[in-house]
């Protein structure tokens, strides 16, 4: 079968009153003076538009294989991928900023710690946000055994699942500590992929792994949902912020971090 639309098709709409399928809807034009003067309202420059996604993702899943588990995406574009943790501090401006910006971002979420309001995470995946699976209640899954590590990776794919529709193909352990059991509980749950991190955001500035001490093509790099109690007086939106100004200072730009995985 082909994407075309056959006479039998035609005839048969006709006879039925079923509508035309709709035409692809054309790309999105940005208004320029609007993108600025919302940036500008958060102390921003817009930052670049990412480049088209890869027709193939350059990290998938081999059927039947092992769960890849990635730090950052093999690419030789400017883009790094912004992912944010936990899920404690719910910050209505940051739901703001996120809708005035369409800076994409991946949401690893703990039960533990949404629960009390799985509404609020709603809008943000209703903007394309993704929803990624960080546990049930974030333990270092070093410590157990793999029927407990599927049971906190499962339970919380069956959750994510119920409250927003779909079920995550992203996981990342709680503080970054996993095992082969690890690898094995999350391909039994329908992970394709354990993403770790290569920089970490703290208030104002970057923890880097590497030694020169630098953003590379492909970085994942790591937030936590958090507010003022964690951030030293600093709110969520701030330290928002200050990550992208880091981005932007070193050329980089933010992409979606499931076009690429």
């Amino acid at each position: 079968m082909t994407g075309c639309t056959s006479g039998a098709d035609a005839t048969e709409r006709a006879a039925t009153g079923a509508p035309a399928p709709k035409a692809p809807m054309a790309p999105k034009v940005p208004d320029k003076a609007a993108e600025a003067a919302a940036y500008q309202k958060w102390g921003l420059k817009p930052l670049a538009a990412p480049p088209a996604p890869p027709r193939t993702k350059p990290v998938r899943r081999t059927p039947g294989g092992p769960v890849p588990v990635v730090s950052e995406i093999p690419t030789k574009d400017k883009v790094v991928f912004l992912t944010i943790d936990d899920g404690a501090e719910k910050d209505p401006e940051f739901l703001r900023m996120m809708k005035e910006l369409d800076v994409p971002v991946t949401m690893f979420l703990t039960d533990s710690a949404i629960r009390d309001d799985y509404g609020y995470f709603k809008p943000l995946a209703a903007l394309g946000n993704g929803v990624a699976n960080h546990t049930l209640t974030h333990p270092n899954l070093r410590t157990l055994g793999r029927e407990a590590q599927r049971r906190e990776i499962c339970g919380q794919q069956t959750r994510l699942a119920k409250e927003y529709g779909t079920t995550p193909r992203l996981f990342r352990p709680p503080y970054g500590n996993w095992n082969e059991d690890t690898r094995a509980a999350a391909g039994e749950c329908g992970v394709d992929a354990i993403v770790l991190w290569r920089e970490s955001m703290q208030i104002k500035n970057m923890q880097y792994q590497r030694g020169d001490g630098k953003l590379h093509p492909g970085d994942i790099i790591l937030a936590h949902f958090r507010g003022p109690s964690e951030l030293k007086g600093t709110t969520m939106t701030e330290m928002t912020a200050n990550l992208l100004r880091h981005i932007q200072a070193q050329g980089f730009t933010v992409a979606r971090l499931e076009d690429y995985v």
